[in-house]
């Protein structure tokens, strides 16, 4: 019987596959453990996302509505472990991540740093494709109606595009091959993060409730909007951050010279200069403290705070125009981010 709870459908589904896994191989076993654990200490605002759209819509689908929800937060953990395979991040909320873990484990066996990184890379992207196959198949089983699962699945094969392409656009972007417009960074961001954390479940939400085109097209729309946004709190988290509170690294995005709106609008600025000295490189604390301060006195770290805010307006305005509450997005998304100096994050 499927569960009404999202956490619950979460559970079985991992447990599901805990049992296929140790049927194998203890090292598949070890490897669904780590996606397992991968799913844990997320705020699940993706899920509540679909049961709150669902439910304001007057949806009679709970169950069905927990059983997507699983599957979207499955999702997003298969991005997550692969963006940090993508970043040669090790780490993800304070601890070894997919990469990390199994790193560990082929030194801890004997292996030479490099092999041992190598296998890391390896579990992580088989973990994040393992995922990502049952995100669909949780789709598939959710005891919708078969039309309403076909366009819940054409709903997450277009978010799996449109991710795609706004993390191939970010890696390439960050080539520093050509600077990026504003327009081209926010429509990366758009790509990269409204795609499946927004307008996703949003959509489906709405497709279980059975609203119309127009109404689902309309939440496309708040999607986007709250997408950018949250995404703009995050490029700050990403700069600004205290690791030990995001759980995110504070010097990755330089590192990487992502082409995120809050650099974008650096270049334009005289610090731009300066600030340049800091990418593409490792940092210590002292090399961190001082591009933060560049990043502040050029006025990029407020441009992005009231463009954040911007769109998170715009969300709401379109919600309030469907008559739904616009508290469908209190809680759930874009909640306020405390940065290292204490204040917060205008979204």
């Amino acid at each position: 019987m499927i569960g009404t709870d999202t956490d619950a459908a979460l559970a079985r589904i991992l447990e599901d596959g805990r049992r296929r896994a140790a049927a194998i191989d203890a090292h598949h076993a070890l490897l669904w453990e780590a996606l397992s654990a991968a799913t844990e200490g997320g705020k699940r605002f993706r899920p509540a996302l679909v049961r709150a759209t669902h439910d304001a819509l007057g949806g009679g689908s709970p169950d069905a509505a927990a059983e997507v929800g699983a599957a979207v937060e499955l999702l997003h953990t298969a991005f997550v472990i692969h963006d940090d395979v993508i970043d040669d991040d090790h780490v993800r909320r304070g601890r070894p991540n997919v990469s990390g873990t199994f790193r560990a484990l082929a030194g801890v066996d004997g292996a030479e740093p490099e092999v041992a990184a190598g296998y890391g890379l390896t579990a992580a992207i088989l973990a994040g494709d393992l995922a990502l196959a049952a995100a669909v198949r949780t789709v598939a089983l959710s005891g919708a109606p078969a039309p309403v699962v076909g366009r819940l699945l054409d709903l997450f094969d277009t978010a799996l595009h449109r991710t795609a392409a706004g993390e191939l656009a970010d890696v390439r972007h960050s080539l520093d091959l050509a600077p990026a417009t504003l327009a081209q960074s926010l429509e990366m961001e758009a790509q990269k993060t409204s795609a499946y954390s927004f307008i996703l479940p949003l959509q489906a939400g709405a497709v279980l409730a059975g609203a119309d085109a127009s109404t689902i097209a309309r939440l496309g729309e708040v999607g986007r909007a709250m997408g950018i946004a949250f995404q703009l709190a995050d490029d700050l988290i990403g700069v600004f951050g205290d690791p030990t509170r995001s759980g995110k690294s504070a010097t990755c995005d330089l590192r990487t010279r992502k082409q995120t709106p809050l650099l974008v609008h650096a270049r334009t600025t005289s610090a731009w200069l300066q600030l340049q000295d800091y990418l593409g490189r490792e940092l210590s604390d002292e090399e961190l403290a001082e591009a933060r301060d560049l990043l502040v006195a050029s006025g990029s770290r407020r441009f992005v705070e009231d463009l954040a805010e911007r769109h998170f307006a715009q969300a709401r305005t379109v919600l309030d125009g469907l008559g739904i509450p616009a508290d469908l997005l209190d809680g759930v998304a874009v909640p306020p981010a405390v940065l290292a100096d204490g204040s917060e994050v205008a979204a």
